[in-house]
């Protein structure tokens, strides 16, 4: 297991994480900090704790936007492959109407060429 120092809000920590995963570890800390430096700016220090958890509050909020979008997206293909479905339906419909008039149509071609050889 693979151990790396983080630094968020300008303190360091120690975080094990699995090997092979280090880098992503170094790149999620990187963006808590984005978010503690942002809300250091704007409310001042007012304790690494209070910064931490209104940090990962805003990180939660962004996160359960993200699952709200992914739920809409998801839905939104649902719709579409069910609407592919009928739309395949449809033209399977068309096309055998369409051939039903063409074999009515042949049908009735040889009926009156027949007729005219026999004339």
């Amino acid at each position: 297991m693979a151990q790396v120092a983080v630094t968020v809000n300008g303190r360091s920590y120690t975080v094990a994480c699995d090997d092979g995963e280090e880098r992503h570890l170094l790149d999620l800390a990187r963006y808590l900090d984005k978010h503690v430096k942002d809300l250091s700016d704007q409310v001042g220090q007012v304790g690494d704790a209070r910064l931490l958890l209104m940090a990962g509050l805003l990180v939660s909020d962004e996160l359960s936007q993200m699952l709200a979008r992914t739920d809409e997206l998801e839905a939104e293909i649902e719709r579409l492959k069910a609407g592919r479905q009928t739309m395949v339906e449809k033209a399977q419909k068309a096309e055998a109407s369409a051939a039903e008039v063409l074999e009515t149509a042949a049908r009735r071609l040889e009926d009156i060429a027949g007729r005219m050889e026999a004339s």
